[in-house]
């Protein structure tokens, strides 16, 4: 895949049928790379996701001086603590376009001490980090932006000195991730944190996550909600051995593949009991005409999606984009909102996905919080994918039923499932077709 232009699928001839396990999730991955960073003692990881975001967050450890093992093969990595203050005092961090690397580790290296700049593609610098900042310096950083253009957006600057802790507000509308980075570094803070959530919170269910993957390092907190948080201050995280969930984000693909064929399709490794609120993505699926059967180590998502739905998919907004593709072929329009935040992932989630969705045939109103999606008469086309891995992911969906469906850039996937359309064409019993470099 490596250099191709383009890749696409045959659409199939009989409904999709088979099982799939798909690698570790990315957002547990990176958060428990943070509380093994900084915990006192050694960890060791299993599930671990390899992509390019988990790369960029273990280069980074690396880079501070920590000894990570990784075995790629086995998805195994063992990562010795540096129990809240790494080796090395000054680095500088280049970390793609990574989202949670960039604001995770901007929180966790303020409650040490050095000096250290934090930077990405071109992407990154236009994706917002200034409400994380803003949280940051009510505990006393000395934390900028170097942006000249953009002074609330990447790179970061922090001359750090620790952190005092004590009250702080961080805005929930535009990333959750900024509440997840300050709830992870709170434990090294000099005195007990109290965490407000100014306005609503978008994304809960990875608020959860991060909360459950603290305490299982170690770290009490306490909760009211998702509006405010108390974390007893100085704690540490303690080395242990943990193990991945496979990522439910990338698990929609393949059930997607389901309700657009009419065939069956189980995932295996999750259950509703997951950390990973995107298990959800099934119930949607659910109502719109999909059979689910829930195991206890499995999702199965049979039938096709017959019709389309009114949905807020705030709490699973990473699976927008799949639910999009599925909406192509229900009977009828499909209104996804609450997820005006999606604007401000690796793409506009919301307007280039429209603008993609028309070229396939859709009529498509693109709303400031969502997407409203009747389906048209469909027809083969080349696909953006803006460096998204999920423009990427979803829209070759549309492939499965309509013949010509090219997705440009098909590499840009290896920023958190590097072997999809292999994975995916094994399912299907077809190999993905590569065109070009």
């Amino acid at each position: 895949m490596h250099g191709a232009r383009s890749v696409q699928f045959e659409p199939v001839r009989v409904p999709v049928t088979g099982s799939v396990r798909v690698p570790g999730s990315k957002s547990i991955t990176n958060r428990a790379l943070i509380c093994a960073a900084l915990a006192d003692g050694s960890s060791h990881l299993s599930g671990v996701l390899v992509s390019e975001d988990t790369e960029v967050m273990v280069r980074a450890w690396q880079t501070l001086g920590l000894h990570l093992d990784w075995n790629r093969s086995a998805c195994e990595l063992r990562i010795e603590g540096c129990g809240g203050q790494p080796p090395n005092h000054r680095a500088d961090l280049h970390i793609a376009n990574s989202g949670t690397s960039i604001r995770f580790l901007t929180a966790a290296l303020a409650a040490t001490r050095g000096e250290y700049s934090l930077d990405g593609v071109p992407r990154m610098r236009e994706r917002p980090i200034g409400d994380l900042l803003e949280g940051l310096r009510s505990w006393g950083a000395d934390v900028q932006s170097t942006n000249a253009t953009r002074n609330d957006c990447p790179p970061v600057l922090l001359r750090a000195s620790g952190l005092r802790g004590g009250p702080a507000n961080v805005r929930g509308a535009v990333s959750s991730q900024f509440l997840s980075g300050m709830l992870m570094a709170a434990p090294y803070c000099a005195s007990d944190v109290e965490l407000t959530v100014d306005g609503d919170l978008v994304s809960k269910p990875y608020v959860a996550m991060t909360l459950a993957v603290m305490r299982s390092f170690g770290v009490y907190w306490e909760a009211e909600g998702y509006r405010r948080f108390r974390i007893p201050a100085p704690q540490q995280y303690r080395g242990i051995d943990y193990v991945i969930e496979p990522d439910a984000s990338a698990a929609s693909y393949f059930l997607a593949a389901a309700a657009i064929t009419g065939g069956t399709v189980r995932v295996l490794g999750l259950s509703k009991n997951a950390l990973q609120g995107d298990v959800g993505f099934a119930d949607v699926l659910a109502r719109m005409g999909c059979s689910v059967t829930w195991g206890d180590d499995s999702i199965e998502v049979s039938g096709r999606a017959a019709h389309g739905i009114d949905v807020d998919m705030n709490a699973i907004s990473d699976t927008v984009q799949t639910l999009s593709v599925v909406a192509l072929f229900a009977h009828g329009p499909t209104r996804i909102r609450g997820v005006a935040h999606n604007r401000h992932k690796e793409t506009d989630r919301i307007g280039d996905l429209a603008t993609e969705l028309r070229r396939l045939g859709a009529d498509v109103d693109e709303q400031s919080d969502g997407l409203i999606i009747r389906p048209g008469a469909l027809r083969g086309c080349e696909i953006a994918t803006y460096g998204d891995h999920r423009m990427a992911m979803s829209l070759t969906l549309a492939g499965l039923n309509v013949p010509g469906v090219r997705i440009l850039d098909p590499a840009c996937t290896g920023k958190t499932y590097p072997n999809f359309f292999e994975d995916l064409g094994t399912l299907l019993g077809q190999p993905p077709r590569y065109d070009g470099a």
